[in-house]
């Protein structure tokens, strides 16, 4: 079982930077690592992509800092937006 840290907001110090991450940490930072990926393969703002793929511009915030975890389904869409960011925002586009 993985030991839980008080403050998760709180950024790991010396005495703790070799435990194991809580599952908690690894998503938050796997989310941030998708999150930054996709919106560097479209090269946009992070306000300029929120708006073109149709996420709320705080969330991708909180994503991105690690400070959220976005969930399964957003995983996904992030990691189709990093591989092919203009046929999905031409795909949404069409559909509107």
């Amino acid at each position: 079982m993985t030991e839980k840290r008080d403050d998760i907001t709180k950024p790991r110090g010396e005495a703790d930077a070799d435990a194991p991450l809580t599952d908690d940490e690894f998503d938050r930072g796997y989310g941030a690592t998708l999150a930054r990926r996709a919106r560097a393969a479209t090269g946009l703002s992070q306000v300029a992509f929120a708006a073109r793929y149709g996420i709320p511009a705080a969330s991708l915030r909180e994503w991105e800092q690690g400070r959220r975890a976005p969930d399964a389904a957003t995983q996904s869409y992030l990691r189709v937006i990093a591989r092919m960011p203009e046929a999905v925002a031409k795909a949404l586009h069409d559909a509107a």
